[in-house]
């Protein structure tokens, strides 16, 4: 017989392992798993049934083609980003784990994708926009900021929690969201510091957007490149950069449009604030961000002592490393106790790894350096353009040194 057909009389893969693999790899891309994990993950899946399969993930879709090499059969999945939610993630970790272990059967494990896929969501409006409005006032303290620029900050970052909401089932109008909210971030604080007296209109503005900043992106693209997943994490690069253009250009028009209210006066020093409020500020900011990241209340207090962990080791990396070499310490840190904690409490160490790392992204660096280069201060724009890179870098080579001082027990 000819070996044409002998490789098309071969027996397909088991559909039921297909169908849950196929499944769980759209549930994991649309809910922020990075290309390294997810592919990882299925193929973890795949060699438990004894498949012989080939994954490539990028930002957007998935290829997965099962059987031999002369006779692959392929599918392949478009998937639309979603938003992070650490709560699903944690169940769906904890069903390829059932799966892998035979606890359940493939068709089972489809069935309980679907329905972790349909429950909803832990959070509701109020506390989701609540995060934002803390999130933001907490960013202001942490960045320098006073009570006006607190205040400014908090309100700006309510109406762009509102305007989210209110956008979020047109995916048209979801993709100016970025721009619009700049806006009316900028304008915001020029017209408060018109009307109600001098404050830093740049940490107002900076902190009123600090949820849409793409520093998490960022940095995830840097630890993709780092892992030689070379297209997705260009990808993901790519529209962190594409992200910060448009937060730029909805500052630059909000500025514009402010110029027809008297000048404000100049600020000559912001008013100093008790250390503690700093400290109250990063507990609130941790715990904004596992609300906002939906993480289960149980997980909770274990992000916000991440949270403390990252920030206290970037301070201290600091000291000795310089500011951007800092973040090294930082992620070195709560990359190794995330995953000790994750070996104890048999959770995925994304957990705790992903709300930390807010606390160290660089994403206001990569915001002033684009506002510096509008400003055509092109000198101080490309300085620090080079500091959030460096800063990215540091990160991702510290969860990378992280994994291999203790390697964690599961993929997620």
């Amino acid at each position: 017989m000819p070996p044409e057909h002998i490789s098309a009389l071969r027996a397909p893969p088991p559909s039921p392992v297909v169908g849950f693999i196929l499944r769980l790899g759209h549930a994991l891309h649309q809910y922020g798993t990075p290309a390294h994990r997810l592919e990882e993950q299925l193929r973890q899946v795949s060699e438990r049934f004894g498949v012989e399969a080939r994954f490539f993930s990028t930002p957007t879709s998935i290829f997965a083609s099962f059987g031999p090499a002369e006779a692959l059969q392929t599918s392949l999945i478009r998937v639309e980003p979603g938003e992070m939610d650490l709560e699903r993630l944690t169940l769906l970790d904890a069903l390829a784990q059932e799966v892998i272990h035979g606890k359940i059967s493939p068709e089972q494990g489809a069935q309980r994708v679907e329905f972790i896929l349909q429950s909803p969501l832990r959070y509701g409006r109020f506390i989701t926009l609540l995060c934002w409005t803390v999130a933001a006032g907490a960013a202001a303290r942490l960045f320098g900021g006073g009570p006006r620029e607190i205040g400014v900050a908090a309100l700006s970052s309510l109406a762009i929690g509102v305007l989210d909401q209110l956008t979020h089932r047109s995916l048209r109008v979801s993709r100016v969201l970025e721009p619009v909210a700049a806006l009316l971030a900028s304008a915001l604080a020029v017209t408060a510091a018109s009307v109600f007296g001098p404050l830093s209109v740049q940490v107002a503005t900076l902190a009123g957007l600090i949820v849409l900043l793409p520093g998490l992106g960022l940095t995830v693209a840097i630890n993709e490149l780092a892992t030689r997943h070379l297209i997705s994490g260009t990808s993901r690069l790519t529209g962190a950069a594409l992200v910060f253009l448009q937060l730029t250009f909805g500052v630059a028009l909000g500025q514009r449009l402010a110029e027809l209210l008297p000048m404000p006066p100049p600020l000559v020093s912001a008013p100093s604030l008790p250390l503690w409020t700093a400290v109250v500020s990063l507990v609130i900011a941790a715990l904004a961000v596992a609300i906002l990241f939906r993480a289960r209340p149980a997980d909770i207090l274990w992000i916000v002592a991440a949270g403390a962990l990252a920030f206290g080791g970037a301070r201290l990396g600091t000291r000795g490393l310089g500011a951007e070499l800092g973040a090294f310490v930082g992620a070195l840190v709560l990359g190794m106790a995330s995953n000790v904690l994750a070996r104890i409490r048999q959770r995925p160490a994304v957990v705790m790894i992903v709300p930390g790392m807010m606390l160290l992204v660089p994403g206001s660096l990569g915001f002033r350096s684009l506002e510096s280069l509008l400003a055509r201060d092109v000198v101080s724009g490309v300085g620090t353009a080079f500091s959030m890179l460096l800063v990215a870098v540091a990160i991702a080579a510290g969860l990378l040194f992280a994994n291999a001082l203790v390697p964690p027990r599961r993929v997620l």
